[in-house]
């Protein structure tokens, strides 16, 4: 399998279904033969992973490898201008409890790298292609960034991908979030107003040869019958797991997943759940918090690196 960012060198794809993909960070062995999760190969794979997903696919692909540098540099600058991924990083310093926070503040969930991580795992496991990069366009056009943390399309099916993430110590609580948001945005007004701005978006730059097609979709009047059998809705949950720490981890592992899934189809109470076409992500992690402050590190770091 050829992926993007071979992310696939370090993450399992262990459990691939119609309606459930879940992930965990393979292992190595240091230099006295000890075992540890690779996570620090992981926010080295999401570095590379933010040129793409800061830029869009575009403008990304121009890179030269002499401008790597200074456009990683950039990227994390423009990362930084949205005021989200800044007030995370400090409170994350601040050694703060950040899902008490979010569940008053739930903003700030877009500072927590859920939308970097999804690319990442849309790009190298499901083969999509991303329609335009919101952080980009905020940047260049000043559009607001806000809606759906991923607008992908998938040239095969024509299917048209819109992701939510979720990043948090306990897992059934980034679930529940998530059943939260598809309550909230999957419906025609949402999608319409969603969809306005992705339109106005992707006419200034996109030559995917497919765009007719999106826009057409896009019309405010497509009924929400022809919307739902041509959108797919990856749900990424990235959550602290114990698993890691257990001696016999795949068992355990697949038992959590199991477990979780259950209970997302337990409490998905959406309206219309028996037409939407959800793919549920699990991705465990063996210390949330800790990934996303040293993630928040290292790319807080690369913005002095063109100065």
């Amino acid at each position: 399998m050829s992926t993007i960012f071979n992310s696939d060198k370090v993450l399992c794809n262990h459990i691939s279904e119609v309606d459930l993909c879940t992930y965990f960070i393979g292992t190595d062995f240091d230099d006295s033969g000890n075992e540890f999760v690779r996570c620090n190969d992981l926010i080295k794979i999401l570095q590379e992973v933010l040129l793409e997903f800061a830029f869009g696919i575009n403008e990304a692909s121009k890179i030269s490898h002499t401008q790597i540098i200074s456009k990683l540099s950039d990227a994390a600058k423009s990362i930084y201008k949205i005021k989200d991924f800044e007030t995370v990083r400090q409170l994350y310093e601040e050694g703060k409890d950040i899902d008490s926070i979010k569940s008053t503040k739930k903003y700030l969930s877009r500072g927590e790298f859920g939308e970097l991580i999804l690319h990442m795992l849309l790009r190298d496991f499901h083969n999509t292609i991303p329609l335009l990069s919101k952080i980009y366009f905020k940047d260049s056009y000043s559009f607001t960034v806000h809606g759906f943390d991923a607008v992908h399309i998938e040239p095969e099916t024509q299917s048209l991908w819109l992701g939510e993430s979720k990043l948090y110590t306990d897992g059934k609580a980034g679930i529940k979030e998530l059943i939260n948001d598809i309550l909230e945005h999957l419906k025609k007004d949402y999608l319409n107003d969603e969809f306005n701005i992705i339109s106005k978006k992707i006419k200034p730059y996109d030559d995917i040869p497919e765009k007719k097609y999106w826009l057409n979709l896009m019309n405010e009047n497509t009924s929400l019958k022809d919307i739902l059998t041509s959108v797919t809705i990856p749900l990424l949950c990235v959550y602290t797991s114990d698993t890691y720490n257990q001696k016999d981890f795949l068992k355990e592992y697949e038992k959590e997943m199991r477990t979780l899934k259950q209970y997302f189809d337990d409490n998905n109470s959406h309206p219309l759940k028996t037409k939407l076409n959800i793919i549920l992500i699990l991705f465990p992690v063996k210390n949330k918090n800790e990934l996303v402050k040293n993630l928040h590190r290292r790319l807080h770091t690369l913005q002095g690196l063109s100065s």
